[in-house]
């Protein structure tokens, strides 16, 4: 069995941790904590998830707590976007392998870290040491890596769905639009003025214009595709709340690049067929014949 310890447990990224490692074969979880929450049974919290951890308490991040989840296998960390510099030195000196779900290093340059996040990186001596985790795209890299950044959730839907157009040179990386919509539970458990029910029911809005932080990380993460790295992707992010519990729906748009303008351009069916042989090899990604809906 694999010992899997969750920093930050208990918000949605953790609980969607919970579900997954819970019906995993491998996995024992045998660590959780969360601040808001310490003390509380997992099942009190999370009644779906009571059959699977009816005796596990959420602990309070602790020096000791984090100490004690850096002596399991696996550990992944599900804490707010900035968070987890903090405590990373401590994790990574030791053996286990560590995900990190938020931002913290997802971006090779700490300097672009510091203008779209609006403050230093603390740990900018381990930035070089993480893997970027978007299985599809990085999955060489991922072999055997201990230290691993997983994906946003924007870039993922993004970079799936522009990759093999890149690959193919069927579009100009300079003039990438990306118009996505997301559902709330994207902005996390605790609650704020912008995700009540009053606000986002019957609603529709657009947010992080030209500035929303998963932009630079589309485009480090497109340039990384095809044989040779596309030092000039340009991406336009333009992100919306919708009022639904969870789910992305990006709607990507580019300009027609060499090898399309040199011939034909592909008819729906070839495009269709391209998808299908780009991602066979990848199970978490289905291509379907229908528009896709959330």
């Amino acid at each position: 069995m694999i010992r899997v310890g969750i920093i930050g447990a208990s918000g949605y990224t953790g609980a969607e941790l919970l579900r997954l490692c819970g019906a995993h074969p491998q996995f024992e979880v045998v660590c959780v904590t969360a601040d808001s929450t310490a003390g509380e049974p997992v099942g009190s919290l999370y009644p779906h998830l009571a059959t699977a951890y009816s005796e596990m308490v959420f602990a309070p991040t602790t020096p000791e707590t984090i100490a004690e989840c850096a002596r399991a296998d696996l550990v992944f960390c599900a804490l707010p976007h900035g968070a987890s510099q903090a405590l990373m030195p401590t994790l990574a000196a030791g053996t286990a392998v560590i995900v990190d779900l938020a931002a913290d290093f997802r971006l090779s340059d700490t300097s672009a870290y510091e203008h779209w996040y609006g403050e230093p990186h603390q740990a900018p001596d381990l930035v070089g040491e993480f893997v970027y985790g978007l299985p599809e795209i990085t999955g060489a890299q991922l072999v055997g890596a201990r230290l691993v950044a997983a994906a946003g959730c924007y870039p993922t839907a993004a970079s799936l769905a522009l990759a093999p157009l890149l690959e193919h040179g069927l579009v100009e990386p300079g003039m990438l639009l990306v118009d996505a919509a997301s559902g709330v539970s994207g902005a996390g458990r605790p609650p704020k003025p912008s995700t009540t029910f009053g606000a986002v029911d019957s609603n529709f809005t657009a947010y992080g214009l030209l500035d929303h932080r998963h932009t630079p990380e589309m485009e480090q993460t497109l340039s990384m595709v095809g044989r040779q790295p596309h030092d000039d992707v340009s991406v336009l992010f333009t992100p919306h709340l919708a009022p639904m519990s969870r789910g992305i729906l990006a709607t990507c748009y580019a300009r027609p690049g060499p090898q399309a303008a040199s011939g034909a351009l592909p008819t729906a069916r070839e495009l269709h067929d391209l998808y299908v042989a780009r991602y066979a090899a990848h199970p978490f990604v289905t291509v379907i014949d229908t528009p896709p809906a959330t």
